[in-house]
């Protein structure tokens, strides 16, 4: 009779190689294993090797992040909210910054793709509802909108969370959202107020609680 994985087991390794990767150690299958009380085969039994470690580890980033964006409160501002989730995005891979630089490692696939295109879904549904109350022309491509402003954010926090920028250059974010929406037929003024509450809503709340790979 095959024995029953335990769920738990494979979150302590995933937390245990985050862990690492903040601290900087070199991620082995022995050093992985090292004072768990695990054997290396738990590393194969869980994940079929370190190729799956890395997989879990890309996927638990992109889990992360769901998360923040299932705190996004939808508003009867649109604008704002795609905003927020930017914002989001930003203190997501501040929080998190080796998985973020792991999320978007391409050397190894991820466990869930789909899971994965689900958060950008979150943006193209923002720029949707934008888009049907007349915020954003009638002719914008919400996928190609929401694309272009997560862009922007993952761009900007790419050089401060792993990059050699001081965190204030976030800063630029706001106004270049407010660029890139007015471009999409917003009205600026009504623009420029909705970013700047939806920049101040979400980026400085800490990050949702729970536990790896997604635990409530």
């Amino acid at each position: 009779m095959a024995r029953t994985k335990d769920p738990a087991v494979r979150i302590l390794l995933i937390e245990r190689a985050a862990q690492m990767l903040r601290t900087r150690e070199p991620i082995t299958l022995r050093s992985l294993v090292a004072g768990t009380g695990m054997s290396t085969m738990c590393v194969y039994t869980y994940f079929g090797g370190m190729d799956g470690v890395w997989k879990a580890l890309r996927q638990e980033g992109f889990t992360r992040l769901a998360a923040r964006f299932a705190t996004v409160t939808g508003s009867g501002d649109p604008v704002e909210d795609l905003t927020v989730l930017v914002a989001g995005y930003l203190g997501n891979a501040l929080d998190h910054p080796d998985l973020y630089r792991v999320m978007f490692d391409a050397s190894f696939d991820l466990e869930d793709l789909t899971a994965a295109d689900a958060t950008l879904e979150h943006l193209v549904q923002a720029v949707r509802r934008a888009r049907d109350a007349g915020r954003f022309g009638a002719g914008v491509d919400p996928l190609e909108l929401a694309i272009q402003s997560w862009a922007i954010g993952h761009g900007l926090v790419s050089l401060v969370a792993n990059g050699p920028l001081p965190r204030q250059t976030l800063d630029h974010c706001a106004p270049m959202l407010a660029a890139l929406f007015v471009s999409a037929g917003d009205e600026p003024g009504r623009c420029r107020a909705s970013v700047e509450r939806g920049w101040k809503r979400l980026l400085a709340e800490p990050e949702p609680a729970g536990d790896a790979a997604g635990s409530p």
